[in-house]
């Protein structure tokens, strides 16, 4: 038994660290365990240009101390009326990674999303040329289809005709969730990639109605069935090199989760890499976690591999029932749980 684990050090490729108090409390807690990390654009307003994204990563590295070590790679929010010269701009500056598509209110903040993905033909034309990828979010809006499906329905109804229309367009499909994106994604060209979430490889739908209803097991898309949940698990530990870390670290006060029409998102930044070496050690499959952590994602997004190590050892850890203090607490994942892992100390 493996009782002590050195990594490189890994990435989170989709993460939330939101802005002002929040983003004070919050950008630690992945600088602590990552060297880099998409952070998505969905602030209010929306991340649409050079300056907004450069303005917010200069917030992100002030919030964080001079020696952290980290980061934040920019994306750029894609709107109906997104300007490709202002994107390719932004990518040619070193300032926007990647380009997030949201579909119009699929998740928090999108309501500036897209409404027709037929209107960004040019933008993608030209992120296709070069050499900018495309994040995103894969769900339908369309009411009438069960909530549990628009995952599924989006590869069909979307995903298909992008990837087809577009071969050359580096594409990641976040946060899968579902046997039929794990499935799609394995088979799909190389220029298809997905990212794989902590809450999803540890949590069914079960979870949402455990005992009552369990708002801080909501996120979106939402937990599925159990094989669902065995699917996904088994693509994230297979080594397959299209599937990489992206934690999707969501958080928000406590209010906002625990009110009628709660907020969707997890907070799993704080024990996040603790996380996935639970899923990997209960698999089998520690062997690949480095892989997986610290080496897919750089190398689709064309980026070298970090040179810093973190180590983690087999330990009893009981995760805290909040971070932070009076409004703005979040509860974190696994808030009160005992995991079996301890991330120690970095070294840069």
């Amino acid at each position: 038994m493996t009782d002590r684990l050195t990594l490189r050090r890994p990435d989170d490729w989709h993460v939330h660290l939101r802005d002002g108090a929040m983003l004070e409390l919050v950008a630690g807690h992945t600088a602590r365990q990552f060297a880099r990390a998409i952070i998505m654009p969905n602030l209010t307003p929306p991340v649409t240009t050079v300056q907004a994204a450069a303005d917010y990563r200069a917030r992100i590295l002030a919030a964080l101390p001079a020696d952290a070590g980290f980061t934040p790679l920019m994306t750029c929010y894609l709107t109906d009326d997104a300007d490709a010269g202002e994107i390719a701009r932004g990518h040619g500056e070193g300032v926007f990674t990647a380009c997030k598509l949201y579909p119009a209110h699929a998740t928090t903040n999108s309501a500036h999303g897209v409404t027709d993905i037929r209107g960004l033909w040019p933008v993608l034309e030209r992120m296709q040329e070069i050499g900018m990828v495309l994040c995103i979010h894969g769900e339908v809006t369309d009411r009438s289809v069960d909530i549990f499906d628009r995952e599924a329905v989006f590869i069909e109804r979307t995903l298909e005709g992008l990837v087809r229309d577009f071969p050359a367009l580096k594409i990641v499909l976040e946060h899968i969730t579902t046997a039929q994106a794990a499935q799609y994604v394995a088979e799909a060209p190389a220029t298809v990639a997905a990212t794989i979430t902590p809450q999803h490889l540890l949590l069914n739908r079960n979870a949402l109605f455990d005992g009552g209803l369990r708002p801080h097991a909501y996120c979106l898309p939402v937990v599925k069935r159990e094989r669902h949940r065995l699917a996904v698990r088994a693509a994230a530990v297979s080594g397959s090199p299209k599937f990489f870390l992206g934690t999707d670290s969501a958080p928000h006060a406590i209010g906002r989760k625990e009110q009628d029409c709660g907020c969707a998102g997890i907070f799993n930044a704080p024990f996040a890499l603790e996380s996935y070496a639970r899923v990997f050690d209960e698999e089998g499959a520690l062997d690949r976690l480095e892989g997986f952590a610290s080496e897919h994602g750089a190398h689709f997004y064309g980026l070298p591999l970090n040179e810093g190590k973190v180590t983690l050892e087999r330990a009893e850890v009981t995760v805290p029932a909040l971070v932070g203090e009076g409004e703005l607490s979040v509860v974190p994942f696994h808030a009160g749980e005992t995991i079996g892992w301890r991330l120690l100390s970095p070294s840069p």
